[in-house]
Parts: structure tokens; C-alpha cells; sequence
């Protein structure tokens, strides 16, 4: 806490989920610089009168380029698809800049899980024992990663969401709100799981699931 204490932070985006990473960074000890965000009324700069608009999101790269002392900086973009592109554009500053990863105090995370880089886990959500949380996931407000689990980079586990022990998801995929899955699950790359689904076996890549048990649905579900 010692170290995070002393570190500024950019956010990249500014949307409603930047709210919650925003607040998440303050009470870890961070000291928010400026976000970026296309819209110039986004949510974080009414919410935060006082961190400022930094640029569209396109001018992210530049300015962490030019950056002499290299700067920490997380993303703050619930879309799993523009967080992808954000991940290609801004990972591998030569400048020294990088992800960094945000921890809410009421958090609990097992000493053995393991984390991956600019890796956000929200109020009252838990990582239990050898987990692997991989970059840039969202582990949202009171989500439970068991045991050995495995979560793939870019992965959004929504609030309430909660991963049977043993459970495998692929990179790029949303576990909606209160979805469930049982114990060694195997979920692919790109998946959408509807709020409340219950997954009991494996889902292919790309699938978008829902119901109880869990089912593949053509209706295309929301990537935020």
C-alpha cells in the first residue's frame, strides 16, 4: 500500500465504470493525473470536477509516449472491445509508462493467487487460493474467483459474478452479473454470459450464453 500511495495514475476512459475505477484508485492511495475519453461531458469529469480531460482516447498513446518518468496508467473502459483496442495501442511504451494494477481496500485477495498487469478488482470482491488473474481484467464489485481458477486477459467479471473453483475462462469475454459457473468450467475466448446464467459445461469461443442452465442464444448481449 506503501508503494501505491506514492504513484499518479491515468485512467483511460471516462465513461460510468471510470467512476468506480476512479473511486477504487482513491481509496487504494492513488493520485488521479487526468483521463481520457472521447466525449468531452463524460461521467468521470462532472463526477470529478477536479481531474481533468487529458484528450479523446486516441491522444492516450502520445502523451504516455512523451512521458520523461514514464507513468502509471489503468484502463477505465467497461467495453471489452474498446479496452481491446486500447490494450494493442498502449501496451509496450518504450517510454516506461505501463499498466498498472488497482486493488480496492475491501478487496481480499490470496497472497498465493496471482496477478497479471493493469488488473482492476473491485469493492468486496475476492481471489482465492493460486488464482490467475490475467492483464487487464476486471474483477467487478463483489465477484468471487475461486480456487485455481484461470481468467484470461481482458476478461470483465460483472458484479456478483462467481467462478466455481478450477474454472478456465479465455481472454476478451464478459461473465455477466450474478452469473454462476460449477467447478472446473471451461469458458472460450470472446464469450458473452447473460446476468444470472449458470454455466455447467463448456462454452465455445464466441458464444453468447444465458438462462439457467446456461444455453447459447442468438441475440448478441451487450459488451459493457
Amino acid at each position: 500500500m506503501s508503494e501505491q500511495r506514492r504513484q499518479s495514475l491515468l485512467l483511460i476512459g471516462g465513461g460510468g465504470h471510470s467512476l468506480v475505477v476512479a473511486e477504487g484508485a482513491l481509496a487504494a492511495g492513488f493520485v488521479l493525473a487526468g483521463f481520457f475519453d472521447d466525449s468531452e461531458n463524460a461521467s468521470l469529469g462532472s463526477g470529478h470536477p477536479s481531474m481533468p480531460r487529458l484528450g479523446d482516447l486516441s491522444k492516450a498513446r502520445d502523451r504516455l509516449a512523451l512521458s520523461d518518468t514514464g507513468m502509471q496508467w489503468l484502463l477505465a473502459v467497461g467495453d471489452l472491445r474498446v479496452r481491446r483496442r486500447m490494450i494493442e495501442l498502449l501496451d509496450n511504451l518504450k517510454s516506461g509508462s505501463g499498466p498498472t494494477t488497482v486493488i480496492h481496500p475491501t478487496a481480499w485477495v490470496s497472497p498465493s493467487a496471482r496477478m497479471g498487469r493493469g488488473v482492476f478488482i473491485g469493492p468486496r470482491a475476492i481471489i482465492n487460493a493460486r488464482a490467475t488473474i490475467g492483464d487487464h481484467a476486471i474483477i467487478n464489485t463483489g465477484s468471487i474467483i475461486e480456487h485455481e481458477c484461470e481468467i484470461g486477459e481482458n476478461v470483465h467479471a460483472a458484479p456478483g459474478a462467481v467462478l466455481g473453483g478450477r474454472t478456465r475462462v479465455g481472454r476478451d469475454t464478459l461473465l455477466g452479473i450474478g452469473c454462476r459457473s460449477l467447478p472446473s468450467t471451461i469458458v472460450g475466448e470472446g464469450v458473452t454470459v447473460g446476468c444470472g446464467a449458470a454455466v455447467i459445461r463448456r462454452v465455445a469461443d464466441g458464444a453468447v450464453v444465458a438462462g439457467v442452465p446456461a444455453r447459447p442464444t442468438r441475440a448478441q448481449g451487450p459488451r459493457e
